[in-house]
């Protein structure tokens, strides 16, 4: 096969793959995510409280990133159940690592791309703000909900319970957020927080990051093996 050929194949398997990822109510989650963002937005623009900042993007952005990482890597085993997919991603040996990986990678770039674009309008609409920075900051809580969400989702095996262990365990760490709002155990922490001290800030921020960056690949690997029992899932 010569590059083009790979190429197209590649295009293939992942045209294929995100049919089956984002099938359904994917496109719900997208435009609530939308609708939350405008909603949002507007409510700062009419709001002669206080006047945004940074930060105040931070948190209005994340939420829309973590509705979009929900449905796939919640869903996605029992999309791939109720397609018959799991059946030939246990057939062929490692191949179910090689398509989820993917997928993943999959499901981060579009996120990715969603969030660029949403801080794009921010920056238009709101206050200017760093947009790469700002999305590469936001990515480690969404890929580290993610992680997690996957890895319950091979333990429970069915979207809707997988859904509702997610949002408990979401509504414990948005709880959790407020008094642990300036430690590197929070998994929200907002890094354009202003602080006083900005070595021990710097310190806290990269710690918090470091953490969320060893659990997420934890999650991800544990939600790996659990797919090597093929019995429980066919």
């Amino acid at each position: 096969m010569n590059i083009r050929d790979d190429l197209n194949l590649l295009v293939r398997f992942s045209r294929y793959n995100l049919k089956i990822v984002f099938a359904n109510k994917f496109f719900y989650f997208l435009l609530a995510a939308f609708i939350f963002f405008l909603g949002v937005t507007a409510i700062i623009l009419f709001s002669n409280d206080s006047d945004p900042d940074t930060a105040d993007v931070y948190d209005l952005l994340l939420f829309p990133g973590i509705l979009l990482i929900f449905y796939p890597t919640a869903f996605g085993i029992q999309n791939d159940v109720d397609t018959r997919m799991i059946e030939i991603l246990f057939g062929i040996p490692n191949y179910r690592y090689k398509v989820w990986i993917s997928r993943m990678a999959l499901i981060w770039f579009i996120v990715f791309v969603f969030l660029l674009i949403l801080t794009l309008l921010s920056m238009v609409a709101i206050v200017p703000v760093p947009p790469v920075q700002m999305v590469f900051q936001m990515m480690f809580p969404i890929f580290f909900l993610g992680c997690l969400s996957f890895m319950f989702s091979t333990l429970i095996r069915n979207g809707n319970g997988t859904a509702v262990v997610m949002v408990m365990i979401g509504m414990v760490f948005w709880i959790a957020a407020e008094p642990l709002s300036q430690s590197k155990w929070n998994i929200f922490l907002n890094p354009f927080n202003d602080h006083s001290n900005q070595a021990v800030w710097a310190s806290t921020i990269l710690k918090n990051r470091i953490y969320l960056s060893v659990g997420s690949v934890l999650s991800m690997l544990y939600g790996m093996l659990n797919l090597q029992k093929r019995e429980k899932f066919i």
